[in-house]
């Protein structure tokens, strides 16, 4: 319940109960209602616990097939919650809801919503905005997660809380980017999320084709486990029932069954707690008697769905559309359809249907389901006839600017209506500012099917195509761009057209080919002088078009390295933001364009921190990367946004921070993205996640994994002709190669990159092989190609750009100080300078942040220390390394130290601690400026340059508490200077 590791919980055979059976007894609610599940209660109860002892929140979604008992797991969580002084919040999803943006968030924070005013004005309104409390022309509902999670956590602060969502599988697309958003969040605050769904593929009753009034609008269902496989949460799968709780159930539930009969239905309903309660009610009482046979055995679903039709049909003509038009009302509210004049006719609507079991009345006066396949079987019984008349019947019902009322209205149309359609247009823009894109989408999409005018169909599919591919709903926007391919494409729509195609050409089908195709038209036609306003709809402004497209396009261009798009982008820089341009010029060239790339970049955050805005966020995180920036300015400004479309490149960025950080334990992350961008159909995601987890393969040695990653990754890239995929990927292979001390192999691989003392262009990432190449080439005898190559990162000022290049053109320089042959001969001096630049290199700013890169540039100059003779001074270096390779599970690595320790003469076990912690180099040059020695003295007695005699310094005095060195004597315990002469200690001189 945690938030470790994705896992799929099967949890044993214990798994009994039945969903809305509404019998519990007892405080433990494990009566007739729901008996055993005992490995899900303990699980449950865990998440509970932790949130109300503060050890932090979790996710867990019970998945299994319908009628096995989800739900009524969720009721015994919410009473036991609600005992324990939970603010419990709930929501359930269903078809007809599907198409109300927002709506199951609405549902869950109903509560709450007396509480929203309390919100920090930008949050409130953009929470008014996505659920449609304020206009959205004044208030976006991008930022609708961050505002979801500060209320939520406003209320953590009063009580924990717990949040139950039924059927996720038919929650909206945007409340579920939002739930996505919360469950990456929510680990810091004592609140519980619990939801359930079905596994993939079973979305609608099993056996069954969509029913055409399913929902109000097409497209609206999706195949269930789209919103949550990939989650990082418990996946806990609630299965049959063993044979001995299915036995004890029916027993419970039917005691009057013949043997035969109970066999029988034991065998039918296959452990499905809902088949074992309703098969045997439903049977004449020959066959319960065992007098006759069970008839032949069907598909559960669809078996379960004939038991609950069979029901139907005994209902008076008025139930049965009271039934329907309660299963197409999305909000849920189950009131009787049109008037019903006096209580006897209400009660002679309402009696039958409680009678037959299949729906009830709730407290509130709800009238609500005995199960979802009740749902499912009400619409599927009914003709298309009935279906558009009972849609016409709950729009009468709903208020002129109700949004509900005109999806009824677009599901109950026959024939093209020109003004309906317009009015879908202008709600699902409405909704695309609110937040609400994937829903939006699905109205223009109806608008479009509405449409009497060929121009206006393509306008609003365009439009649909656009919102859809934003709203997560990818493989949706794929469908809708091939529609559009089939027929012409009218001039003024053709930018936005080739935007439609390209976002879905380069996420989905990763495939560039149309981004150079079809952009720079594009692009040349927005911004001609005198271009009218493109489209004839409404939607972003031409400069809000051309930035995404310029920003698609350079997409393209550093996936790719084609000189057709980088031509382009140099043509339009004038007609972007000053974002774009940063973005721009961080990736074009950066050994000649980046230089002061990530100085401007902090400005820039900083602004927009200051001024509370999130615009152009997506640019500069992209900026961020080429830099390899992690200002948490930056996270906090991009992270807001819930749409899968920024929370999938802040993903991808973090995967790779993660990588350069040392923060390894998240490796399977990037795995967990890859599931998550493939389910939703953002398939160029999931290959650069998984390209990002080679890195950390790579890193640690892990050549098998190396070639399974890459075999799966490299025939994609290669057919994309993603240079920036299969260029990582030879580098990736030189740095493994490196682990294993494969020297010359790995030479080979990156001199196939890139040449000595050459920075290639169209190599926008050379700074990341850069210290690789040095250190290859140096290990491989070629110190002459290693210096050209330190050299030419000198002369482009390849540290000026950022601090991870400044970091690394200083290891690098560090490699390549003086020589072994030099040393020897030139004594001090050389050993001195050789030393200053490892010393300069570990002072850059921010240098201890490189974590693996810092380790391997230790091992370096503890090995050359080695060659050197200094035994004593390696170990320093060499145990440090040793200690971040370890701790990374770079086991090739730290073997490389452990085998240098053993020939310094050390163990390589020992931490070879001295008092207060301190190592034996520390105690050492400690020792020796106690005796009133200077930085420059302490130096030539140890081999050290004074620089290095300072950093062991600054390392020593918070370890043994002081803040001079003139308090050094007093705090260190008696002994000799180690490396001083004998004899009397020499007269203190000051520093």
């Amino acid at each position: 319940m945690g938030n470790g590791p994705v896992g799929t919980e099967r949890v044993g055979t214990e798994h009994v109960g039945t969903e809305h059976d509404g019998e519990h007894d007892g405080p433990e609610h494990n009566g007739p209602g729901l008996v055993g599940r005992r490995s899900e209660r303990v699980l449950l109860q865990r998440a509970l616990d932790d949130a109300r002892s503060g050890a932090g929140g979790s996710t867990t979604v019970l998945r299994g097939d319908p009628g096995i008992g989800k739900t009524a797991l969720l009721e015994w969580v919410a009473a036991r919650a609600g005992r324990d002084g939970f603010t419990v919040l709930r929501a359930g999803g269903n078809e007809a809801g599907t198409g109300i943006a927002f709506g199951a968030l609405h549902e869950v924070l109903r509560p709450l919503l007396e509480h929203v005013r309390a919100l920090p004005r930008r949050q409130r309104a953009a929470l008014e905005s996505a659920l449609g409390l304020c206009d959205p022309a004044f208030c976006g509902g991008l930022m609708a997660g961050a505002s979801v999670l500060a209320l939520l956590a406003q209320e953590t602060r009063r009580r924990p809380v717990l949040v139950l969502v039924d059927d996720l599988h038919w929650v909206d697309s945007s409340s579920a980017a939002v739930l996505v958003f919360l469950r990456q969040r929510i680990a810091d605050l004592p609140l519980a999320l619990v939801g359930t769904s079905r596994p993939i593929g079973t979305n609608r009753p099993i056996g069954t084709n969509p029913p055409p009034g399913a929902s109000p609008l097409p497209g609206a269902s999706r195949p269930a486990g789209s919103v949550l496989e990939g989650w990082p949460a418990r996946l806990v799968d609630v299965g049959a029932l063993s044979d001995h709780d299915a036995r004890a159930l029916l027993r419970r539930r039917h005691p009057e069954l013949a043997a035969a009969t109970a066999r029988r239905v034991l065998e039918e309903a296959a452990g499905n707690p809902l088949a074992l309660t309703e098969l045997p009610g439903r049977l004449e009482d020959e066959h319960r008697r065992g007098v006759v046979p069970l008839p032949e055995r069907l598909p559960l679903g669809e078996r379960l769905e004939a038991l609950f039709a069979q029901g139907l049909r005994s209902l008076p003509a008025q139930a049965r559309r009271a039934l329907l038009c309660t299963a197409l009302d999305g909000a849920g509210t189950g009131a009787l359809p049109g008037p019903v004049p006096g209580r006897d006719r209400a009660e002679r609507i309402l009696g039958p249907i409680e009678a037959s079991g299949l729906a009830r009345l709730d407290p509130t006066g709800r009238l609500v389901f005995r199960h979802s396949l009740v749902r499912s079987a009400v619409i599927a019984a009914a003709s298309e006839a009935d279906r558009r008349a009972a849609h016409r019947t709950l729009a009468r019902r709903l208020r002129a600017d109700d949004p509900r009322r005109l999806l009824h209205e677009a599901a109950a149309a026959e024939h093209p209506d020109e003004r309906l359609a317009a009015r879908l247009q202008e709600a699902g823009t409405r909704l695309a500012l609110r937040g609400g894109d994937a829903e939006g989408a699905l109205l223009l999409d109806r608008a479009a099917c509405l449409s009497s005018d060929a121009g206006h169909r393509v306008r609003r599919l365009t439009r649909a195509a656009v919102m859809s591919a934003r709203g997560g709903r990818l493989a949706y926007a794929a469908k809708l761009v091939g529609e559009l391919k089939r027929a012409p494409v009218p001039q003024d729509l053709a930018p936005l057209f080739a935007y439609a195609v390209v976002y879905v050409d380069q996420s989905h089908h990763v495939d560039f080919a149309s981004s150079f195709s079809l952009l720079p038209a594009a692009l040349a036609a927005l911004t001609a002088s005198g271009a009218p306003a493109f489209g004839g709809c409404p939607g972003p402004a031409s400069g809000d078009l051309v930035e995404q497209m310029f920003f698609k396009l350079l997409l393209a261009s550093v996936y790719t390295g084609d000189t057709r798009g980088w031509e382009t982008l140099e043509r339009y820089r004038e007609y972007v933001s000053p974002a774009a341009r940063l973005c721009h010029r961080a990736w074009a060239d950066p050994p000649r364009t980046a230089h002061g790339a990530e100085a401007e970049l902090r400005r820039m955050v900083a602004h927009r921190t200051a001024r509370g805005e999130t615009g152009h966020a997506w640019l500069l995180l992209w900026a961020a990367t080429a830099v390899d920036g992690g200002d948490p300015d930056l996270w906090r400004l991009s992270g807001g946004e819930h749409a899968y479309a920024t929370q999938g490149s802040v993903a991808k960025a973090r995967c790779h921070q993660d990588f350069l950080r040392g923060r390894w334990d998240t490796a399977r992350d990037c795995l967990r993205e890859a599931e998550t961008a493939e389910e939703l159909g953002y398939h160029c995601n999931a290959l650069l996640f998984r390209h990002y987890h080679a890195h950390f393969l790579a890193g640690r040695g892990d050549e098998r994994g190396l070639r399974a990653a890459r075999a799966r990754i490299e025939p994609v890239a290669r057919r994309a002709r993603m240079r920036f995929v299969t260029d990582h990927l030879e580098r990736l292979g030189a740095l493994a190669a490196l682990a294993h001390g494969r020297h010359e192999e790995a030479y080979m691989r990156l001199r196939g990159m890139m040449s000595p003392g050459d920075l290639p262009r169209g190599l926008s990432w050379f700074h990341l092989p850069f210290f690789d190449f040095v250190y290859a080439a140096l290990r491989c005898g070629r110190r002459a190609e290693a210096r050209a190559h330190v050299a030419a990162g000198q002369a482009a000022r390849m540290g000026d750009i950022s601090a991870h290049h400044a970091f690394l053109l200083a290891a690098a320089t560090a490699l390549t100080a003086g020589d072994d042959a030099a040393d020897a001969a030139d004594g001090a001096e050389a050993v001195g300078e050789a030393d200053a630049a490892y010393a300069a290199a570990c002072a850059v700013p921010g240098a201890d942040q490189w974590v693996f890169d810092l380790a391997r540039l230790r091992l370096a100059h503890g090995s050359r220390l080695l060659r050197q003779g200094r035994h004593t001074d390696a170990e320093d270096p060499l145990r440090a390394a040793l200690t971040a390779f370890t701790r990374l599970g770079a086991a090739p690595w730290a073997e490389q130290c452990r085998s240098a320790l053993r020939g310094a003469g050390g163990s390589p076990d020992s931490t070879a601690a001295g008092p207060a912690g301190l190592t034996a180099q520390e105690l050492r040059i400690a020792r020796l400026v106690a005796t009133g020695l200077t930085n420059k003295e302490v130096g030539a007695a140890l081999h050290l340059s004074p620089r290095t005699v300072g950093a062991h310094l600054y390392r020593a005095f918070p370890k043994l508490g002081i803040t001079s060195r003139a308090a050094l004597a007093r705090a260190l315990p008696p002994g000799r200077p180690s490396g001083s002469p004998p004899g009397p200690a020499p007269s203190r001189r000051g520093s």
